[in-house]
């Protein structure tokens, strides 16, 4: 049997497992990355008014003057519907396999930290039972990617349009170089990293 993520063969160690213990591990760190007040979410906190000195820290506005507008993309990871959301859905997700319990309300921060500390806490059980880690395991590491992306100040890599490879499927994906993966909505094929970037792109088609 493969590991579900990366496809290399499970160890004899490793029987009864969806994922292999690398692929584990490397989902427990993407995790832990986001919590915590000197995590990526913290930080990407700081990057919602620039202040205007170049420094990385918030900015203090000591004049009557408009204040400068709000990193719109950062906002929208950094507010409720954002990453926060995209973790208690799994938190949600899990508990219905009965592997988390689902918490309620508190401030952004403590609610990013308690969706990551639940599902890092259950990630050993999730390894054995939960069928769609390979889906949890992308997300969580593109949110990442994009954390860090955004408080290096380096733009999101831009997506390109492909073709389904599918025989008869005229589904398109977006992908960018570092895409981990991507499934298919109109026929539900599944591709890897390195399979996704050899797709046909799609001529004239909006990224």
């Amino acid at each position: 049997m493969n590991c579900c993520i990366c496809t290399t063969a499970l160890w004899d160690d490793e029987t009864g497992r969806l994922i292999c213990r690398p692929c584990e591990r490397r989902i427990a760190e993407d995790l832990a990355a986001l919590a915590g007040p000197g995590g990526l979410y913290a930080r990407l906190c700081l990057r919602i008014h620039p202040s205007s000195n170049g420094s990385s820290g918030p900015a203090v506005s000591g004049t009557r003057g408009a204040p400068i507008p709000a990193n719109l993309q950062v906002l929208n990871l950094v507010a409720n519907g954002g990453i926060v959301s995209a973790l208690e859905s799994w938190v949600e997700d899990w508990a219905s396999y009965g592997l988390a319990e689902v918490g309620v309300g508190g401030r952004l921060q403590y609610r990013i930290d308690r969706a990551v500390a639940t599902l890092r806490l259950n990630l050993p059980q999730a390894a054995y039972r939960h069928p769609a880690l390979e889906e949890c395991a992308r997300e969580v590491w593109s949110i990442r990617r994009q954390c860090e992306a955004l408080i290096a100040g380096a733009k999101p890599p831009r997506k390109v349009p492909v073709q389904c490879g599918s025989n008869g499927c005229d589904g398109i994906l977006k992908v960018s170089i570092d895409t981990p993966g991507e499934t298919c909505r109109a026929c539900g094929r599944e591709y890897g990293h390195s399979e996704v970037l050899q797709l046909t792109p799609v001529a004239g088609a909006a990224a």
